[in-house]
């Protein structure tokens, strides 16, 4: 018990640049960093060393949602705090934190399609609960700082179509379409029509629904399909949000290129996603097994790489990482209004995971150790069809 407690305390003492007070397993209390305590962490168990020394983050997360681990302040500012400071085992490659990357899966089909329906397919209920009524579940765009959650995913629909320089009659492609918000605005105030692809049945019905319900079904295809598998003719459009992030690291360049054969020539796409700045992100464990399977976060490089490879010329690129961290504090804010209720539905552990990956997620984001960038591109000379400067983004809507 000493040994692991001792690991334990050398870990802790450089991990955060707050605050914090730690109680152990045995009851003693320990206070880390000068100054009154932020937050306060409590160990109800003892943790082995090859635990704490093998994968510490999916071992951490597991044992917060199990109730192992008790925190009181705020799990957000915690884990911000350890991104901040050197040393860190969240940030220390070659420490603690040399697990977080970790060998990635397979991406075929088969896998895809597994991997979306473990995270998208909990139900459309579930998310229902916590998003705003657009059923928007990526990162808003906040022209102004008084702006509900929904006005702000109204203004990201706006703002990725205005980048396009849309003309009516043309048609757009949306690649993983999620619940369809993007296509219908798309389609009945730029007057384009549009097609979607998504793995999720239950996006997939919803858009159908949805579709029907508004009398778009002829403006408004959704395919349940593969990206890769989509035959249609090019199109003159693609917006893509959230999901270069799901196609591996192995298929990013399969995905840039995918793309580029899906537009026209001159076409204009507008992908947007998660990226690093400095390096990926990568992949950690908790994220890995019980949120995202299958996820791999790229850096800019990697995917200008890519974006060159693939034939296609970039036009703007837009980092909107505080953009992000303020989404997801609102989705916790919501999300804990409904605790008690998903827990009842899916049990106590489910809850607790969901609470601990916002909270995580607006840390990694406020930190800086992730962005949200999108990327304007175009198949052919860089700009054709574009006006010369960027003021044709910021339309008043």
């Amino acid at each position: 018990m000493v040994f692991e407690k001792t690991v334990l305390n050398k870990a802790l003492a450089v991990a955060f640049d707050i605050p914090i007070a730690v109680t152990y397993w045995d009851g003693k209390t320990e206070k880390y960093g000068e100054g009154e305590t932020q937050v306060h962490i409590t160990f109800n168990k003892k943790f082995s060393f090859s635990e704490l020394s093998s994968m510490p983050t999916l071992v951490l997360a597991e044992a917060y949602m199990n109730e192992e681990i008790e925190i009181e302040g705020s799990i957000q500012e915690l884990v911000t705090s350890a991104y901040r400071k050197a040393g860190s085992f969240l940030t220390d490659q070659s420490g603690f934190g040399k697990s977080m990357i970790k060998l990635l899966g397979n991406h075929s089909q088969k896998q895809s399609r597994e991997d979306i329906h473990s995270h998208y397919d909990i139900g459309n209920d579930f998310y229902n609960k916590w998003l705003d009524p657009t059923m928007t579940y990526s990162c808003a765009y906040f022209e102004h700082e008084d702006m509900t959650l929904e006005e702000a995913q109204i203004a990201k629909v706006h703002h990725i179509l205005d980048k396009l320089n849309s003309k009516p009659g043309g048609r757009l492609l949306d690649i993983s379409c999620g619940w369809g918000t993007l296509m219908f605005k798309a389609v009945q105030e730029y007057g384009l029509s549009a097609v979607g692809v998504t793995l999720s049945e239950e996006q997939y019905y919803y858009v159908r629904k949805k579709a029907d319900d508004l009398g778009l079904s002829d403006k408004v295809k959704v395919y349940l399909v593969d990206y890769r598998d989509l035959k249609e003719e090019p199109f003159d459009y693609i917006t893509s949000v959230g999901m270069f992030e799901h196609v591996g690291k192995e298929n990013l360049e399969m995905y840039f290129q995918k793309v580029s054969d899906y537009l026209k020539p001159n076409g204009r796409a507008l992908i947007h996603g998660i990226t690093g700045q400095h390096r990926g992100a990568g992949v950690d464990p908790f994220i890995e097994k019980y949120i995202f399977p299958g996820g791999y976060i790229p850096n800019i490089a990697e995917n200008v790489e890519h974006i060159m490879t693939a034939g296609l010329q970039m036009d703007d690129l837009e980092p909107l990482r505080r953009h992000y961290q303020k989404t997801l504090e609102i989705w916790n804010e919501n999300y804990l209004e409904v605790f008690d209720e998903v827990e009842k539905e899916m049990g106590r552990p489910f809850a607790r995971m969901w609470t601990l990956y916002l909270q995580a997620c607006a840390a990694s984001f406020e930190a800086g150790n992730i962005d949200v960038v999108q990327y304007l591109l175009t198949k052919g000379a860089s700009g054709q069809g574009l006006p010369m400067t960027r003021e044709y983004m910021f339309k008043k809507h």
